[in-house]
């Protein structure tokens, strides 16, 4: 699929199927969050595969979202690996894990599969079940899947602001 057709295309995946992500697959997705560019080439990105039936109730538990995926990436950054701006000392570990959640959603959409990118869940409570988070500051959750039968976009996914509200030519 060219580009211009997956960014179209690729919608926030709300309904999964039970068939398991491929291990090839997802080695694929998570090469493109590792492949992500970072601020000074810094790669404070840190990504968790929570996959068992324990973890994946306990990820839930802490998301205000529930989509039942065989598979959710806990996206998280190093605030002692990011690089912060010399004049204001603007923490970039942010930007850089939401850069590569980006790459990994896209990648996904190119093999098949789904993702939805879930900022409303609870970090402190992560951090708590997952005790291998500790240090880090999660941004994002991104279940990951194959779309269950009938899945489709949402109804607002198509609606886009003008070009001319978004962009400015200076």
């Amino acid at each position: 699929m060219d580009f211009a057709k997956l960014s179209a295309e690729r919608y926030s995946l709300r309904k999964f199927s039970d068939r398991p992500v491929e291990r090839e697959k997802l080695n694929l997705v998570l090469e493109a969050g590792r492949n992500a560019p970072t601020a000074h080439n810094f790669q404070p990105q840190r990504i968790f595969v929570i996959q068992t039936p324990e973890a994946l109730e306990k990820a839930d538990g802490c998301m205000g979202s529930h989509f039942h995926p065989p598979v959710i990436l806990a996206v998280a950054y190093d605030p002692e690996t990011a690089w912060k701006r010399e004049t204001d000392g603007k923490d970039h570990g942010e930007i850089d894990a939401a850069i590569a959640a980006a790459q990994m959603m896209l990648q996904a959409a190119d093999l098949g599969l789904g993702t939805t990118y879930v900022g409303m869940f609870e970090p402190e409570k992560l951090l708590a079940a997952f005790p291998e988070m500790a240090g880090l500051r999660p941004i994002a959750m991104l279940p990951l899947g194959y779309p269950a039968e009938g899945a489709h976009p949402a109804r607002l996914h198509r609606d886009r602001k003008p070009m001319g509200e978004l962009v400015k030519y200076l």
